[in-house]
């Protein structure tokens, strides 16, 4: 196995032109916006041409809940369309964009890793198209049309204090979660408190996932509560007359970006929400093209199967009209390992307690997916220090419940690693399912607060706080009760509380507090404490980075 790291294997790959990889696919040049040799946007004019094909299979790649061993869900999407390509499919995948914060912060980048990459990575970790600072520039404008209305005389009667919509900026910077602006006289704007969020927290982010072209994204944008008045009404960006210029400012970020993995597999990185305060999911233009263009599409969602997984299914999958066809949920044996109790430092050893211990968070996740009527494979992600005996054990585990298990070596060998991923995938790709969603759209906000709880987490009891009750109040007085809900959530846990590992049953899940996104179309209950401006650690990972006289990247990763 290479001891080469991500940047070094991804800097000697020889990248094809964009254009031979979106042939691929049958797309031409008249349908591709280039950005150098290697980057590419799909024009609007594509849709058009391909909107009466029928769909590929749509294969989901989610996980078991995140540790700091690692389990490879992105790498996992990379290596298992390189496989299927190379069992002679035509395939592509979809993932999101990566946000400067993590980057430069602790958590890394997000292009995959080994052998299964996309790439050019420097160039997709680092600005890539300009995608997330059309974001920024649109969000920060609503904000800054806002705080003017109330400069210029305030028309509209907006309460200070009851502003919702804050600041955004692609970078973890702590010190900027809670400011006071309008300072200085009267002539410098009206002083109140506000803070900045991380673009990718920007309900701007999850719009522009969720829209299918223009109309609907100046629709979506004219619909976002940015205050409420002194009588309680909401002030909308419309009122704003703010919209148009947003959407303006989004024209081809909307557009999804085409690259290529190491082994040339056509891919579409777009869009980048959380998955923790946000649907997780990349663009619904990237996945519909997707789908046309291909016989199988991969893609994923953020985190593990409790978040990205769950508001895949339920909010994009319904706001969008897919059907998916199969769900891979990586797991590592060492992070089932972590689960039962074991340090990092410990993870080589052969340890059948732990991983006994371990893995009915596997088997939780499992068991959702399965609820939701799909076909599931669950791909070991294999690390040298793998047991026969553990894996063994995990496939007894499967097994028992209906699911198969595969290996996966993508990392180490790429495409070639992944066969009997693939393979399985193809045949649960055929299998027929019964995909439904897990609440019904017309029931109450606390009905399906309690359906993704007690069902996707194992929650036995929900508590409400007073301001959570009060939230909800308004929601149901502004009409807004029928709108999908996306869960705030730790991710280091399926409860709220991200120390509690393995399988948490029967825990009191806490609603802190109910924000409304209405332009996305969802209501997002706050549990436990999510942080939406990340801060950056002791020692960032942007004190590694560094470029030389020629322009070659080290240090990334």
């Amino acid at each position: 196995m290479s001891m080469l790291s991500d940047i070094e294997i991804a800097q000697r790959c020889q990248m094809e032109p964009i254009a031979k990889v979106a042939a691929k696919l049958g797309v031409g040049d008249d349908d591709l916006e280039f950005y150098g040799k290697h980057k590419a946007k799909i024009s609007f004019g594509l849709w058009e041409k391909i909107k009466n094909r029928p769909d590929g299979k749509l294969i989901l790649v989610t996980a078991i809940t995140p540790t700091p061993a690692g389990e490879g869900k992105t790498t996992t999407s990379v290596g298992l369309a390189q496989a299927l390509t190379l069992r002679g499919k035509k395939a592509c995948l979809a993932l999101r964009e990566p946000s400067l914060g993590p980057v430069f912060g602790i958590k890394g980048g997000a292009a995959g890793g080994g052998y299964s990459q996309v790439v050019p990575m420097e160039d997709i970790n680092v600005h890539f198209t300009g995608d997330f600072h059309a974001v920024t520039s649109a969000h920060n404008l609503l904000a800054a049309m806002m705080d003017n209305s109330i400069q210029q005389g305030n028309p509209l009667g907006i309460d200070p204090r009851q502003i919702t919509f804050r600041r955004v900026l692609d970078m973890n910077d702590r010190a900027l979660r809670n400011i006071v602006i309008g300072l200085g006289g009267k002539t410098e704007g009206v002083p109140r408190e506000d803070g900045f969020d991380i673009t990718v927290a920007s309900e701007i982010m999850a719009i522009l996932c969720l829209s299918t072209g223009i109309e609907d994204l100046k629709s979506r944008l004219s619909e976002i509560i940015v205050a409420y008045t002194y009588d309680g009404t909401p002030v909308k960006a419309r009122d704003l007359e703010a919209q148009g210029a947003m959407a303006m400012l989004l024209k081809d970020a909307i557009k999804p970006n085409l690259v290529q993995t190491l082994e040339h597999v056509p891919a579409f990185v777009h869009g980048g929400p959380f998955a923790n305060i946000a649907h997780g999911c990349n663009s619904v233009m990237a996945t519909r093209y997707g789908l046309k263009l291909a016989d199988y599409f991969v893609t994923e969602a953020g985190f593990a199967a409790d978040l990205g997984a769950e508001k895949f299914l339920d909010i994009k999958c319904r706001l969008a009209g897919l059907r998916p066809n199969a769900v891979v949920i990586v797991a590592t044996i060492r992070a089932l390992k972590m689960h039962g109790g074991l340090e990092k430092g410990e993870l080589g050893k052969i340890d059948m307690t732990a991983l006994q211990s371990g893995i009915p968070n596997l088997e939780k996740h499992v068991e959702n997916m399965l609820s939701f009527g799909l076909p599931v494979v669950v791909a070991i992600n294999v690390f040298p220090t793998d047991s026969e005996e553990e894996l063994r054990f995990i496939s007894e585990k499967c097994a028992g419940v209906g699911v198969p298990v595969v290996r996966s070596d993508i990392w180490g060998n790429g495409g070639k690693g992944g066969f009997e991923m693939a393979d399985e995938v193809i045949k649960a790709c055929e299998r027929d399912n019964t995909f439904h969603f897990l609440y019904e759209e017309s029931a109450s906000p606390t009905e399906k607060i309690g359906a993704i709880a007690k069902k996707i987490y194992g929650a036995g009891d929900i508590v409400y706080t007073d301001k959570a009750r009060k939230d909800l109040k308004r929601i149901h007085d502004l009409g807004y009760d029928n709108l999908l809900i996306c869960m705030a959530k730790t991710q280091a846990s399926i409860s709220d509380d991200p120390s509690r590992k393995g399988r948490p049953d029967g825990f009191t899940l806490t609603v802190r507090e109910v924000r409304l996104s209405a332009g996305a179309g969802f209501i997002i209950p706050i549990t436990g404490t999510i942080m939406t401006m990340p801060g950056l650690p002791k020692r960032p990972s942007a004190c590694s980075i560094d470029i030389d006289a020629n322009g070659r990247v080290t240090g990334l990763f």
